[in-house]
């Protein structure tokens, strides 16, 4: 593949991402090398960072001085699914009608990404004197973990970036603030026996009961401790048991059941405050009562998934620098999660705001506006001014 300085605009490059089927569950390695030899067309490095099983890898790419920070431009790669959803047209080829675009991941978050990709010529032409990064990741529709590869290098042998800013679809409002995402599945296993005689078994279905109604009382005090800053919807730590399954007879003591749950935290919750009191409760209430015919069963959690949530920093070098990008005077919150929290835990100040509407993502017909597009082009071709002056 070879583009010899090809041009594309945004829309163009938006287009060529959305014809790339990176629903998560597939590769993204196809989008992966048509960036790199796009990238390679106008001479810039960049760094493939595949995954364990090789299917699937994140991009880092530096525009301007390689031997220093800059600024990121954060996106990923992949999507969500798109089956059972009633398209009206195929939802991997752009359909541009209305001054809309519509196409899997034209909203989340393909435009950021299609943007910073196609302004590439002018970042080079600008004569950068603070580089620009641009970071393609995966994974981030299930576990926001396909950009820590990257991340874990920077500041050691990647020079570590001044300020970040993620790129999901916030109408370019500037967001400093969102909730943690952590989700668990709790194994409860018990014995099998009939169910007239219940001391002869341990029911996993009543044991995984108990630990509902324990996550239930512990989301009704976090209801009530609220939040103090009053700036998330809801305005307090949620927690959800969301599956749950169990037992093969109402008249059979239930062997196994299971429970996924997750909690959407507040930046101010301790994140191993849940997972350690629903764990006290099923060793001190839970398990003993499993076992109280006999030591017949145990209670096991792990965690699947956890997306670090993002802490307000007033008055950081992200949030100073992006409000002056988008022409905000303030930042707002938003109540999905972000790989923003992974770059702050990394010592790199970040802030969310890229173009587009949440409101429109992950159903059939996503789509961005013509108006958002451009706008967030606009954002960019700003963020270029800014850093050839400095």
């Amino acid at each position: 593949m070879s583009f010899n300085g090809q041009r594309f605009t945004p829309l163009e490059m938006l287009a060529k991402l959305v014809s790339f089927d990176t629903v998560t569950a597939n590769t993204n390695l196809p989008l992966i090398a048509f960036v790199e030899s796009y990238l390679a067309s106008w001479n810039v490095p960049s760094i493939r960072l595949p995954n364990e099983a090789g299917d699937k890898a994140a991009l880092y790419a530096t525009i301007g001085p390689q031997d220093r920070g800059g600024v990121v431009l954060s996106g990923h790669t992949d999507v969500v699914p798109v089956r059972g959803q009633s398209w009206t047209s195929d939802p991997f080829t752009l359909r541009v009608e209305n001054d809309r675009a519509y196409g899997r991941g034209a909203v989340d978050m393909k435009a950021f990404d299609a943007i910073a990709l196609a302004l590439v010529p002018d970042f080079l032409a600008a004569n950068l004197k603070t580089p620009i990064h641009i970071m393609l990741s995966y994974d981030e529709e299930t576990t926001c973990l396909g950009v820590m590869g990257a991340i874990n290098r920077l500041g050691h042998d990647l020079p570590l970036p001044k300020a970040a800013i993620v790129g999901e679809p916030t109408e370019l409002e500037v967001v400093d603030a969102h909730k943690s995402v952590v989700a668990f599945t709790t194994e409860v296993h018990g014995f099998e026996a009939h169910s007239s005689k219940p001391y002869l078994g341990a029911s996993a279905v009543m044991a995984a009961a108990e630990l509902i109604a324990e996550l239930n009382r512990i989301g009704d005090e976090l209801m009530a401790r609220g939040d103090t800053s009053g700036r998330f919807d809801p305005p307090y730590t949620t927690v959800h048991a969301g599956v749950v399954g169990g037992g093969i007879a109402r008249n059979i003591i239930s062997k196994f059941c299971s429970v996924q749950w997750e909690f959407r935290g507040l930046p101010s919750l301790d994140p191993n405050e849940i997972p350690r009191r629903l764990e006290r409760f099923a060793e001190e209430v839970a398990l003993k009562r499993l076992n109280r015919f006999g030591d017949f069963g145990r209670i096991e959690t792990r965690m699947e998934i956890s997306v670090p949530g993002l802490a307000p920093e007033p008055g950081s070098a992200a949030e100073i620098l992006t409000l002056r990008l988008a022409g905000r005077n303030q930042t707002q919150t938003v109540p999905f999660g972000t790989e923003a929290g992974h770059y702050q835990k990394a010592g790199i100040p970040t802030v969310v705001c890229g173009p587009g509407s949440i409101n429109q993502a992950h159903q059939p017909d996503e789509y961005i506006t013509l108006e958002q597009l451009d706008a967030g082009t606009a954002f960019m071709r700003r963020l270029a001014a800014v850093c050839a002056a400095s």
